[in-house]
């Protein structure tokens, strides 16, 4: 039976990079996780396995690390795209570039004030220490022409204590859960969100003030809105970013509601007034949407598992 070639990309996944800019004494850190993709006229590899029109994955890799000395990592997303810039337009055969970023924030260690005896511990500025809160992420495609930039994070854990509630759901025979006027609210954020700057004519976004702006927005309406389900919060905290961010037009979360259930304390002529709670990791209900700016189009991957 003949057979046909269908889509493919090829490329170097996960190449480390750390860049340290010395301003002096004082250095700063940019930490990411590259990973490219490559696709075009490669059906001849296949077929016949010529690598005429093969760029090697390890120029690929050694591309990342070059650019960071003579680019600099401005952002992970302006990184990106010039190495997608870059892989489309110096090889004739690439007509696709994808780049997928994760970043890995550092912040300074506080060191002693001026009266330490430690010599010097008032003028240290080169020490980090790995931010836990969450990986901030990034891809970026272009084709030659137009460009998309979705950027986002992931594991950023947040909780209410109170101010939820869930009740009023269907029931049936096999409903064991109470209703709750008074529970905690507690997730693991993964989110997306699409930029609308699509080529170069266009004004191009201040990558490093939209992520802030933007976790920002969104740790505000979770913390602000009074939650029936952690549905309604979803599209508040997605409502609230597109408000107050034109340059976006697309937001997706994938938010595994993190069950706290209280112990029963009684046994033990204990009352549990909404104090002590087991801590359950699994299983989840997994609460996924997508919040869009009014006459745009979905096109974050319903599936963000490997965006």
């Amino acid at each position: 039976m003949p057979t046909i070639l269908g889509q493919n990309q090829y490329g170097k996944a996960e190449n480390r990079v750390v860049k340290i800019t010395r301003d002096g004494a004082t250095h700063h850190i940019k930490d990411l996780n590259v990973s490219v993709a490559l696709s075009g006229d490669m059906d001849e590899v296949h077929y016949s396995g010529s690598n005429a029109h093969v760029l090697p994955t390890d120029t690929t890799k050694n591309t990342v690390f070059a650019f960071a000395k003579e680019h600099g990592i401005e952002s992970a997303e302006q990184f990106g795209i010039h190495l997608a810039r870059h892989f489309v337009t110096s090889q004739e055969p690439i007509h696709h570039a994808r780049i997928r970023i994760e970043e890995y924030a550092w912040e300074r260690i506080a060191t002693s004030d001026a009266d330490s005896k430690f010599i010097g511990a008032d003028e240290v500025k080169h020490s980090f220490v790995r931010k836990g809160q969450e990986t901030r992420v990034a891809q970026i495609t272009y084709d030659g022409e137009q460009w998309e930039v979705v950027s986002g994070l992931k594991d950023l854990t947040v909780m209410n204590s109170t101010n939820s509630e869930f009740w009023g759901f269907v029931k049936d025979k096999y409903t064991t859960l109470q209703e709750a006027h008074d529970r905690i609210l507690a997730t693991s954020v993964s989110a997306r969100w699409r930029f609308n700057w699509t080529d170069d004519e266009q004004k191009m976004p201040h990558w490093e003030k939209s992520y802030e702006q933007v976790k920002k927005h969104m740790l505000q309406a979770f913390a602000e809105t009074y939650s029936l389900s952690l549905q309604q919060t979803l599209y508040q905290m997605g409502s609230r970013i597109i408000n107050h961010r034109g340059e976006l037009d697309e937001v997706r979360f994938s938010l595994p509601n993190s069950h706290h259930f209280l112990v029963d304390l009684e046994p033990f002529g204990l009352k549990n007034d909404n104090e002590v709670y087991f801590a359950a990791d699994r299983p989840y209900g997994l609460i996924e949407a997508t919040v869009l700016r009014d006459g745009c189009e979905a096109r974050i991957p319903v599936d963000m598992t490997n965006l």
